[in-house]
């Protein structure tokens, strides 16, 4: 039994250091001696335990002759395993598109800093600036983890740094209330009316929307709960049901009148609407909170494709917002603009920014601020005239 400085036992292959940190050790079935360094005794306690299990359970890779493929592959099914669904196929879709052709076959200790350079340096041109930033994120994450877990000693990103600008808040695009009355007045008459005015009253994510069940309105107290969402996976050609973003995601919002009545009115035609065979179906997500199995009935949405009888995929919005944008005679924008012209109406209106806070789901009131509200021309002049009416001198 090991001893910190005052004496005391630490467990069995823990020590304290005179430098105040504990040092776990262990024999593996190898023979080779393993040892790491921790600030504190349960970081050290946590990481003998694992170590040990999964030396005993055969699950410790060699680093002398890893690639970067078995690491992706064990870090994926071992290590991130707790992550959101969808942030794991998104860390897969970007590995195998663009980190798997430079690097995948590299044994882990023969990446360097101008390697990791070329993954990002491939991607300039015909990706997107927040793209970018997704892979530059996870990949230092995942060599990050082999760090941490001594299969390589230097992380291979150390000195590259990520440059092409993610789009600027002031870029993106929210509509102003001459805008937005056009759009609406275009899309009164589109099939897709009130899944739009749907979220220029709530806010809601497009994949909430799209996995939005009966059973999440309650018509008594009139309210919607943020629960699940559901998405069209392209690349694979299904549908997957997901949990909300994250955990602050979770949520229950009080319905505007008009978003009420756009609910009803779905309702109340829901036995006249085509279904296809792909509503028969029942989805599995994981609560993000408990970790339980939920489901969701494919029968019980709420919104589907007056034409196919299906769901409405989340590229379909866009595509049709483009056509009603022309016809309206206004800039083109995509469905997240509506959720960023909520947050805008909302703190015009004189919502306090707490309460839009935990209406969009969010964990900072940064992200509600500074992401998604706007400040339109005639907020200022709003605010000027305002001023001008009630100062003292």
């Amino acid at each position: 039994m090991g001893k910190n400085l005052k004496g005391r036992e630490c467990g069995k292959g823990i020590c304290q250091r005179k430098d105040g940190k504990y040092s776990a050790r262990y024999c593996a079935k190898d023979g080779s001696r393993r040892e790491k360094h921790f600030a504190t005794l349960p970081e050290a306690r946590n990481w003998l335990a694992d170590a040990q299990y999964e030396d005993k359970h055969n699950m410790v890779i060699v680093a002398s002759d890893v690639t970067v493929n078995e690491w992706f592959d064990y870090w994926m099914e071992n290590l991130i395993c707790g992550l959101a669904p969808n942030t794991r196929r998104n860390y897969r879709e970007r590995y195998v598109q663009n980190i798997q052709p430079v690097i995948g076959s590299m044994l882990m200790a023969d990446v360097k800093p101008m390697h990791c350079k070329v993954v990002l340096n491939r991607m300039e041109a015909d990706y997107a600036g927040s793209t970018i930033k997704q892979i530059y994120i996870a990949m230092g994450t995942m060599f990050r983890s082999a760090v941490s877990n001594d299969i390589i000693s230097k992380h291979p990103m150390d000195g590259v740094r990520y440059t092409k600008p993610v789009r600027a808040v002031s870029d993106i695009h929210f509509l102003t209330v001459e805008e937005q009355n056009q759009f609406l007045e275009a899309a009164k008459h589109s099939h897709n009316y009130r899944q739009y005015a749907l979220l220029l009253e709530t806010g809601l994510r497009t994949s909430e929307m799209i996995g939005l069940t009966w059973d999440s309105i309650n018509w008594k107290k009139h309210t919607l709960t943020v629960s699940k969402t559901l998405e069209y996976r392209h690349q694979t050609h299904i549908w997957r049901a997901g949990p909300p973003k994250t955990a602050h995601s979770y949520r229950t919002i009080p319905l505007t009148d008009k978003a009420y009545q756009i609910l009803k009115d779905c309702y109340e035609e829901r036995s006249f609407r085509k279904e296809a065979e792909t509503l028969s179906g029942v989805l599995e997500y994981m609560d993000r909170r408990t970790g339980e199995t939920k489901f969701l009935v494919m029968r019980d949405l709420v919104f589907i494709n007056f034409r196919t009888g299906e769901p409405a995929k989340n590229s379909s919005y866009d595509t049709h917002l483009y056509k009603l944008c022309d016809e309206a005679g206004i800039r083109r924008f995509c469905m997240h603009a509506l959720r960023h012209t909520y947050a805008t109406r909302a703190i015009e209106a004189g919502m306090q920014p707490k309460v839009l806070q935990q209406l969009f789901g969010h964990a900072s009131i940064k992200t509600t601020m500074d992401r998604y509200v706007h400040v339109t021309d005639d907020s200022l002049t709003q605010a000027v005239r305002q001023f001008e009416q009630n100062r003292v001198v």
